[in-house]
């Protein structure tokens, strides 16, 4: 991170320019060094600083008994986790890749996520699990999966997915210091392509609520994650046709921000939804639902989805063509506004 530092222009507070991968860093640091009770748990996480470094010099800091390296089994320490946020700890678990998180979903659907709701509120579960996911780091199979739905559908979890490094910060420090569980999706692809300013100090971003990272009049964009930058890119080519595009940023995925959405596509009258996901089963589904319920009387267009394909995320020299593109996203920009 470099030492250069600046006045924010929120909350005046000092910034610093840094990745996603060391604003998630820094927010872990700060809350370690707040509260007593949050334990840093995952495999390969102390010495090593985790696959993506994300949890670099933490362990040196705090010691070996905050941040835990685990042996290799996600069920075994979702479980563990589990224990130790019943009895008053704040665990915070990383999740090597999205994709490996399959052996622990039967502990978070039949018990993070039902604790509260099973003990009529008595026991909750203040717990984060952190993912990196998505496609477009040549990883291995099962490393890039975008499986975000399985988890949406999962009353008594939340679901963030910062796309930039102040979000990513924001996010998982609200979620840390959330009373119910958070799973925290961080995009891989974003990890370390891009600076901005992050304040040096605790901040949050409230879990719930979208932005608006460009405003248009002709098409509502709505995106998240990796995709957001996709999104920008294709308003970009869309203004050069003369076409105004509104971006939305989702943030949380559960529970959206149902709001943000009918404001913006009541405004727009027309909308395009993009996420790497498969389309069948997808997000997308949802955000449909609720624009309908919401707005359906203002469409000019049906809705577009430009997604992931029915397919596997293929190997790396397939890739590129499973992902959405800012050309695919321009022709489904077109389509809505010449339907």
């Amino acid at each position: 991170m470099t030492t250069h530092l600046k006045e924010s222009n929120h909350k005046n507070e000092m910034t610093e320019q840094m990745t996603m991968i060391q604003a998630i860093n820094d927010g872990m640091r700060i809350m370690l060094e707040e509260d007593d009770r949050t334990i840093i748990l995952g495999e390969d996480i102390g010495k090593n600083g985790g696959v993506f470094r994300a949890t670099e010099g933490l362990q040196e800091k705090f010691g070996d008994d905050r941040v835990v390296d685990t042996p290799l089994s996600e069920a075994g320490i979702i479980g563990t986790s589990i224990g130790l946020a019943v009895n008053g700890f704040r665990p915070v678990v990383e999740i090597q890749f999205l994709g490996f998180i399959y052996p622990a979903y039967e502990q978070i659907m039949t018990h993070v996520s039902r604790i509260r709701t099973r003990s009529m509120s008595h026991f909750t579960v203040p717990m984060v699990i952190r993912a990196p996911y998505g496609a477009g780091i040549r990883a291995p199979e099962i490393h890039s999966d975008s499986t975000e739905i399985l988890f949406t559908h999962m009353p008594g979890i939340k679901v963030v997915c910062p796309s930039s490094p102040y979000d990513a910060k924001g996010l998982l420090i609200a979620a840390m210091e959330d009373p119910d569980p958070v799973l925290v999706l961080e995009t891989m692809r974003n990890y370390r392509s891009k600076r901005e300013d992050v304040p040096v100090g605790k901040y949050t971003v409230e879990i719930g609520k979208g932005k608006i990272v460009r405003e248009g009049a002709d098409v509502t964009l709505i995106a998240w994650g990796a995709m957001v930058t996709i999104a920008e890119k294709a308003a970009e080519q869309a203004a050069q046709q003369g076409i105004s595009c509104e971006i939305i940023d989702l943030r949380t995925l559960y529970p959206i921000d149902r709001d943000i959405l009918s404001q913006s596509v009541q405004k727009t009258t027309r909308a395009v939804i993009i996420h790497e996901a498969h389309n069948t089963g997808g997000l997308g589904n949802d955000i449909i639902s609720i624009i309908n319920d919401t707005s359906f009387l203002y469409l000019r267009a049906p809705v577009e989805r430009v997604t992931g394909f029915d397919v596997p995320v293929p190997f790396f020299s397939l890739e590129e063509h499973y992902l959405p593109t800012p050309a695919r996203v321009l022709e489904g920009i077109e389509k809505v506004v010449h339907f």
